[in-house]
């Protein structure tokens, strides 16, 4: 499955199944995201191919650890590898593919730090709901694609 910016100039390939995806409801994710939570997935890195634009990356990191990769032209969030991991980070309104059996049983498994959530967000019951980041990464992120 193929992704990119708003603009176009960062593309990318998802070469494994999708299978699962995770509303991160932290601050910082609110903020990146001029929303309530953003949408992603993540995949191992053999999995993950950039086709095109990778000059037309910025990065920014705050002290935590937290990085934001974004597009330099329109500003778009792009994937990023998952600070020290063999993992990318994927938003998932990045995915350009229009075939729908791609997507058939793709579901939002997991809603993560959720005690941080805008006030007016209301969280749905389906799915595991953490209230900061799930302790065992590995366990978490084999949910989510095959």
């Amino acid at each position: 499955m193929k992704g990119s910016c708003l603009c176009g100039a960062v593309n990318f390939v998802i070469s494994t199944k999708i299978t699962g995806l995770y509303q991160c409801h932290c601050q910082l994710c609110q903020k990146q995201s001029g929303s309530t939570s953003n949408t992603a997935t993540i995949v191992k890195d053999r999995y993950f191919e950039w086709l095109t634009g990778e000059d037309s990356i910025s990065k920014w990191k705050k002290t935590s650890g937290f990085t934001s990769d974004f597009c330099k032209t329109c500003g778009c969030p792009v994937p990023n590898r998952l600070r020290d991991t063999p993992y990318y980070w994927i938003p998932m309104g990045l995915i350009d593919s229009d075939e729908q059996s791609s997507f058939e049983e793709v579901k939002i498994s997991s809603h993560i730090c959720c005690h941080s959530k805008a006030l007016w967000d209301r969280l749905p019951e389906s799915g595991t709901h953490y209230d900061d980041m799930p302790d065992d990464l590995d366990s978490f992120i084999s949910m989510l694609s095959e």
